[in-house]
């Protein structure tokens, strides 16, 4: 009877889609009074610009904002040729936010090297753009603040605005070691009984860190569990599909988690998974440098699952899992399936 009931909603389920996906609005009535599927989506979307514009408006700044806005003066500094004004729409805001974050860093918050980067980037801005009364005004509101900022600035000698590459430098990885290591890099699911040492999760967070980001906000968190806390890496690893009959043996378990809050529109609501997955990707080849191997786990969105995992974790509604990532001591005397990978005319097209 299960199985025939099954059968039927899943056909008159087809049935429906062949109606509704044909035109936007259609689909909209699909899944607006015939599924949930994508409701946490959207309280997790609009939660998450909430949370933006309450953040903006509190004491302490925007943190987001100012990521964003200190890369597009960036991008700006380097534009070739370089226009004598821009970023006239955004460059007020920009240093009423730096300045509020630089008050939290002075009292012993905050983050300082968001800070020392936004600093030596506003300085090299102001000296290179032309006049104007909105520049006028930001640049007299950053310098009332540059005594307090150098003071901060001397604990950092690099300086963290735009600058050249030395291309002379020789490569310290060549194509074909990288090569080998995305070779080496497979999915192990069988780990040694062996703990895996904290300090070389944050060496590889620390690359992860480094991974290509939009705006460079990098809304993703990494939560880790090595059963020296109340929780075990069973009983979070066991939330995941896919894993049952060797999450037992998991030392580590990584849970990737984006954050809706770093983004003021709709539009950017897929980043967390891209900027996340870049990241993964830096982390698990890390790992593999240093030693470690690790599984990277597929997180379904299945609203049972997404609600214990918020529980486990006491995410905010806007938080979001990307995915997991076990890892640990591989076990040399297991086997790692092959998964051999589509060939390359496959997945290119020259256009």
């Amino acid at each position: 009877m299960q199985a025939w009931l099954r059968t039927f909603l899943r056909t008159m389920d087809y049935f429906m889609l062949r109606l509704t996906a044909r035109t936007q609005i259609t689909s909209t009535f699909y899944y607006t009074f015939l599924s949930r599927a994508f409701w946490r989506e959207h309280r997790a979307v609009a939660f998450g610009r909430l949370f933006y514009e309450q953040d903006d408006r509190s004491q302490s700044g925007s943190h987001y904002l100012l990521r964003r806005n200190i890369h597009q003066l960036e991008k700006g500094l380097i534009m070739k040729p370089r226009r004598p004004l821009f970023a006239l729409d955004y460059i007020g805001e920009t240093v009423r936010t730096y300045r509020q974050r630089l008050a939290e860093c002075a009292a012993g918050s905050g983050d300082l090297e968001e800070i020392l980067w936004a600093t030596d980037v506003l300085t090299d801005y102001f000296s290179a753009v032309g006049e104007h009364p909105v520049i006028t005004d930001a640049r007299q509101s950053f310098a009332e603040v540059a005594a307090e900022a150098q003071t901060l600035k001397q604990e950092s000698a690099v300086v963290k605005a735009p600058y050249k590459r030395d291309l002379q430098r020789p490569l310290p990885v060549s194509y074909m070691q990288l090569l080998e290591l995305a070779q080496r890099r497979r999915s192990v699911r069988w780990f040694l009984p062996q703990s895996v040492p904290r300090s070389l999760i944050d060496q590889a967070i620390t690359v992860a860190a480094l991974s290509p980001s939009a705006c460079n906000r990098q809304p993703f968190v990494f939560h880790l569990f090595d059963d020296k806390s109340d929780i075990t890496v069973q009983q979070a690893a066991s939330l995941a599909l896919g894993t049952l009959g060797f999450n037992h043996n998991f030392p580590a378990l990584a849970v990737i988690v984006g954050r809706q809050r770093a983004y003021f529109s709709e539009r950017d609501r897929h980043l967390i998974y891209i900027d996340g997955a870049l990241a993964a990707m830096s982390f698990v080849l890390a790992l593999e440098t240093l030693g470690l191997s690790s599984c990277c786990i597929n997180w379904a969105d299945i609203e049972a699952q997404e609600r214990k995992m918020a529980n486990l974790l006491q995410l905010a509604p806007d938080e979001r899992v990307i995915m997991l990532v076990a890892l640990g001591y591989p076990d040399p005397e297991e086997r790692v399936p092959y998964s051999a990978k589509k060939m390359l005319h496959t997945l290119r097209r020259y256009r």
